[in-house]
């Protein structure tokens, strides 16, 4: 008889590791004071532990195997045999284990006692870092026992019956997963103005690790975490960090066992401190997207050229990782908003940045220009209602009369009474100077000189008429702005400018000033949310923009069906908090589109899990699932590639708002307008599974 058939092998689409996720871990072990054998079995323990979570690298603090603070007993030779001991069962207990070790020992070479970190793979000893600046001052006597690693390049050392290299130009790479490349310091190291990490960094590392031991003092934690976040932005890196825990000899001193990761400046996992246990902070760093920041970063291959290229003077350990590629879900938050923190505190703080980003911009705009007035069309809309609550601010701090602020609400054959009436209740609220001019006679004349059919009294609803409208209003604000020594204020923002989603030439695509123009679609109904919360205008006016952020978002520019259903924007081009999503990743990071479409997944498939932003409606907080993101991203992919550049190389001013990028061809985003999206369609449908 034969068995059931095996399972099927998940495909790579869900390998974290096939995504550029290597997963590391910082580990706080329960140690004891000078025995080296239990502090090997403790770290076994975690080896194991990590093994069974998938992890791929395991950092240890320094001088685990012994503990640091021994004093003069370093210098005793029980101590010192029964560590590398020790450290000859940890690495035999390693043979079928997964993740690469770095352990914290003292090893004896040529007379003299190095604190190392000590890289381990499968068994094998993959070389020995000897640390290199001793601290010898206030509590610390390191140069009592040990000598500094300072210099020592191009060496080996004999490890548990191995011939292993040894010094401090070392970085390990695996030869069987691209980016998984690392290099280790030991605690003092990144105290110094020049930590080793940094040329280990311009070698090549892409994960820094730190062994340290670290006792705790008042504010020394926020410290600690101040270099690891500089560090790993500075070097553009993932920075891994473990300092000894319970177990560490208090005779003077305390320990709190900090471990922490850290990617590009940000915190993503730490540990609970003074936490009597054996713990494992596990985390996935994207090393893939350290790859791509450093290659588009020209400063950092700059640094490197003026540091004489590290990379010639380090030695690149190859092992082989022998990863398994499986679907071990991911061990990082991945924000649903990349534009938008989840944090209250952090989001306050860049609401406030960027509205005054938008303020200070179009303020310095009408001052240069020299202009009277600004001319703004007022839809009741999302946008066009930021464009204006940011007009209104930029003129109080000019001491100007709102008045001088000329709105006008145009309507035309699709246009709804809610919006309409939005628009004349804020732009009443605001006191600014408001006018409606309705544009349909002008359009029907246009329709009938082109023979379109809409003339004739046929439902033809058609890009033609959509865009007569469209173009017929902006025509209508810059021949306003003409006679009224005026400045027209674009209303588009960044993510209809990523779509296209805007009428070139002779409509929402220009204008004078485009203040708009680097805020993504996700981004303005938090900062409306911002202005209402912090008490930017009136009780009046925040009223009415509660009711525009409840509003369906629409062009309104085709009528409604017989079914009554008004033209939803989403509905055409997709939802615009994935888009915005796909736009981060396009254009901040460069990443490949079956990645984008990953991250999305784990980002998007539960509404249940994970953060949201602050004050998010409930009834907008759903998920979708990877045929649904798929779907999308293939549109966003054709849309932004292949049919909507031109817009963006001709688009006029605006500020740059976010570090998520701008599209404006003078700044972030430089592309041919007649490219074509091929060759991202083919890589995302390459690389997502087979549909059902």
């Amino acid at each position: 008889m034969t068995g059931p058939a095996p399972a099927a092998a998940p495909h790579r689409f869900y390998a974290g590791q096939a995504q550029g996720l290597i997963r590391v871990a910082a580990c706080t072990p329960l140690s004891r004071v000078a025995d080296p054998a239990y502090n090997a079995r403790t770290a076994i323990d975690l080896a194991r532990q990590g093994h069974d979570a998938h992890a791929d690298l395991l950092v240890y603090p320094e001088l685990n195997l012994t503990g640091y603070a021994l004093d003069d007993l370093h210098l005793q030779d029980a101590i010192i045999a029964a560590s590398e001991h020790a450290l000859a069962e940890v690495i035999a207990a390693s043979r079928d284990l997964a993740p690469v070790l770095l352990l914290g020992a003292a090893l004896r070479r040529n007379g003299r006692l190095y604190n190392c970190a000590v890289a381990v793979s499968r068994g094998r000893v993959l070389g020995v870092v000897p640390k290199t600046y001793l601290p010898n001052y206030r509590e610390y006597y390191e140069k009592r026992y040990f000598a500094s690693g300072m210099g020592l390049v191009g060496l080996d050392i004999e490890v548990a019956g191995q011939r292993a290299p040894f010094g401090t130009d070392l970085i390990f790479a695996a030869g069987d997963l691209d980016d998984f490349v690392f290099h280790a310091e030991i605690c003092e190291d990144y105290w110094a103005p020049l930590p080793p990490s940094t040329e280990g960094a311009l070698a090549g590392a892409l994960i820094l690790c730190n062994l340290s031991a670290s006792n705790i003092l008042i504010g020394k934690a926020r410290e600690r975490a101040l270099l690891c976040a500089a560090q790993s932005a500075r070097t553009m890196s993932a920075y891994v960090y473990s300092a000894s825990g319970p177990g560490e000899s208090t005779t003077d001193l305390a320990w709190d066992g900090q471990g922490m990761v850290h990617e590009l400046g940000e915190q993503i996992a730490s540990s609970e401190r003074f936490d009597v246990a054996c713990e494992l902070l596990l985390a996935d760093v994207d090393v893939e997207r350290l790859r791509l920041e450093r290659m588009r970063t020209g400063t950092f291959n700059d640094c490197a050229a003026a540091r004489g290229h590290p990379e010639q003077r380090f030695r690149r350990i190859t092992f082989d990782h022998r990863p398994e590629f499986a679907d071990r879900g991911v061990i990082r938050a991945i924000a649903r908003f990349p534009f938008v923190p989840d944090d209250p505190v952090t989001l306050d703080a860049d609401s406030y940045e960027a509205f005054n980003v938008q303020v200070e911009g179009l303020r310095q705009r009408v001052v240069a220009s020299g202009v009277k007035r600004l001319v703004i069309g007022i839809s009741g809309g999302l946008d066009s209602t930021h464009a204006l609550i940011v007009a209104a601010k930029a003129f109080d701090r000019l001491n100007r009369p709102r008045t001088d602020i000329l709105g006008f609400t145009m309507p035309g054959f699709a246009t709804g009474e809610a919006t309409r009436a939005n628009a004349w209740a804020l732009m009443s609220a605001l006191g600014i100077t408001g006018a409606e001019i309705d544009i349909r006679p002008a359009a029907r004349q246009m329709l009938g000189d082109l023979g379109h059919p809409f003339a004739a009294g046929e439902p033809v609803h058609d890009v033609t008429f959509e865009n007569v409208q469209a173009g017929l209003r902006t025509d209508y604000l810059f021949r306003i702005a003409n006679q009224r020594e005026g400045l027209v204020v674009g209303t588009g923002d960044l993510s209809e400018l990523a779509l296209g989603w805007c009428t070139y030439g002779v409509g929402d695509q220009m204008s004078h000033y485009a203040v708009n123009c680097g805020v993504p679609k996700t981004l303005i109904q938090f900062l409306i949310r911002w202005c209402i919360r912090t008490g930017q205008f009136d009780a009046d006016t925040d009223r009415v923009l509660d009711a525009i952020l409840a509003t369906e978002i629409s062009p309104e520019l085709v009528p409604a069906g017989a079914d009554g259903v008004i033209q939803r924007t989403e509905a055409l081009i997709g939802p615009f908090p994935l888009n915005d999503f796909f736009l981060h990743h396009v254009v901040r990071q460069g990443l490949k589109p079956s990645k984008i479409a990953f991250l999305a997944w784990h980002a998007w498939r539960d509404a249940a899990a994970g953060e949201w932003p602050p004050d998010y409606p409930d009834a907008r907080r759903i998920g979708h699932d990877l045929g649904e993101i798929a779907m999308w991203l293939e549109r966003f992919l054709k849309r932004f590639f292949q049919t909507s550049q031109f817009k963006r190389s001709a688009m006029p001013n605006g500020p740059k708002v976010s570090a998520g990028g701008g599209l404006s061809p003078r700044g972030d985003w430089r592309a041919p307008s007649d490219s074509v999206a091929t060759t991202w369609l083919d890589e995302l449908r390459a690389g997502l599974p087979p549909r059902d």
